[in-house]
């Protein structure tokens, strides 16, 4: 439940564009309040705890190829197959933060990004350490609205029925 201001119940938000909502964050990453920076400590260690664990259970499934005595072509394939999905994953996830990606280049990539997701991991690990990840890009666009607001709102002032007429 929102504050009231005491006036017929009207909530006490502020008029104009809201920001969005980043995963994990929620709102905080405006006035980096509400525990904003523990978030930011609390996220960096746990994506690169879970990359640290997803890359123990590829070395696992190596093993497996390797116990199953596949072949080295085979064992050679995977290895580059998962660092070059990993590598174009970091690339792509890192390039979200700071661009709003395509909807059908993200659905066509999907497989992919499955596939090298601990390249997403190390990009969500490292980006923590300047911002959450894209908040430069929701501030971007926040502020934008923001200004667009108050252009909208200042514009209008006087009284307009003493206006001059055009002719």
């Amino acid at each position: 439940m929102s504050a009231e201001n005491g006036k017929n119940g009207i909530p006490d938000v502020p008029a104009g564009p809201r920001p969005e909502p980043l995963r994990f964050y929620g709102t905080t990453w405006v006035h980096h309040d509400n525990g904003y920076t523990v978030r930011r400590v609390g996220l960096a260690v746990g994506s690169l705890a879970v990359a640290a664990a997803a890359c123990f259970v590829l070395r696992v499934a190596y093993q497996g190829l390797q116990i199953a005595d596949i072949g080295s072509f085979v064992s050679l394939l995977m290895i580059v197959m998962f660092a070059i999905c990993s590598a174009l994953a970091f690339r792509h996830t890192w390039s979200g933060f700071t661009s709003r990606p395509d909807p059908d280049r993200q659905a066509s990539m999907r497989g992919l990004l499955a596939i090298g997701f601990v390249g997403s991991l190390l990009a969500y690990f490292f980006r923590t350490f300047t911002e959450a990840p894209g908040e430069k890009l929701h501030r971007a666009e926040y502020e934008k609205a923001r200004e667009e607001y108050e252009k909208r709102t200042t514009r209008r002032s006087g009284n307009p029925t003493k206006k001059r007429r055009r002719k």
